[in-house]
């Protein structure tokens, strides 16, 4: 073997950083920065040239494209990324896609019956510009077919509130929602994670579509009862100031 066949032999087949950005669509910064942070799993199969050189095993595509899809799909930091991966990027993507089988299985299991916007002003009596603004500001999602039961049951909350008092002469508005939204939002990303990562590779991924649906009423009954609590404590709290 020629002397430049000796050393190009231990970098055959591998790949620059430049060939790793294009082929995994990530440009080489973000790659660099999956490097230091350790997100790529195992680095055996690396070949470092010089201090700044580097070639890369083909399979280091997948590796990448999985960790964009973890970080964009599912908004996992990087720390919980890095878990994952020590599993083995084979064990990775093998639980993404269980995943992905119980979230499918999950969605399907919620009721498909919606109420007509027709139906919802009739039935609940909130003006249709108050609908109109909670649908802008994505409080409320209807399509065309209407609104959905958990829609259904936000209306029905606001029609009560309403008939309560809460009303846009004391300075009550749809806004005051959004406070609720942004406050359950990073909770919810907690808790999916959480349920994810509990379920998936643990039980059959009927079950655990089953576990996610049938948990959602009493965890809307333990979010109701523990704010009530929390209001309470806080009303007493001032009281006594």
């Amino acid at each position: 073997m020629s002397t430049a066949a000796a050393a190009a032999a231990p970098t055959a087949g591998l790949l620059k950083m430049r060939d790793l950005a294009e082929r995994s669509g990530v440009s080489a910064g973000t790659i660099k920065h999956y490097l230091r942070e350790g997100v790529l799993g195992d680095d055996a199969g690396i070949v470092r040239t010089s201090r700044n050189m580097a070639w890369y095993p083909p399979d280091f595509v997948e590796r990448i494209q999985l960790v964009k899809r973890l970080q964009e799909e599912r908004f996992m930091p990087l720390r919980v990324i890095k878990s994952v991966m020590d599993r083995g990027p084979e064990q990775a993507a093998a639980l993404v896609e269980v995943e992905d089988r119980i979230v499918e299985r999950a969605l399907e299991a919620q009721p498909g019956e919606r109420l007509s916007k027709t139906q919802v002003r009739e039935r609940y009596g909130v003006p249709q510009n108050v609908l109109d603004r909670l649908a802008e500001i994505a409080v409320l999602t209807p399509d065309r077919r209407g609104y959905d039961r958990n829609d259904v049951l936000i209306i029905e909350a606001i029609s009560r509130f309403r008939a309560s008092g809460y009303d846009e002469a004391l300075g009550f508005t749809v806004f005051d929602t959004l406070r609720y939204r942004e406050a359950l939002q990073p909770l919810v990303e907690v808790e999916v994670r959480t349920l994810l990562d509990r379920l998936a590779g643990e039980v059959p991924v009927e079950r655990a579509a089953g576990i996610i649906a049938s948990g959602a009423e009493p965890l809307r009954d333990l979010i109701g009862a523990m704010h009530a609590k929390l209001m309470l404590a806080e009303l007493r709290r001032q009281h006594g100031r």
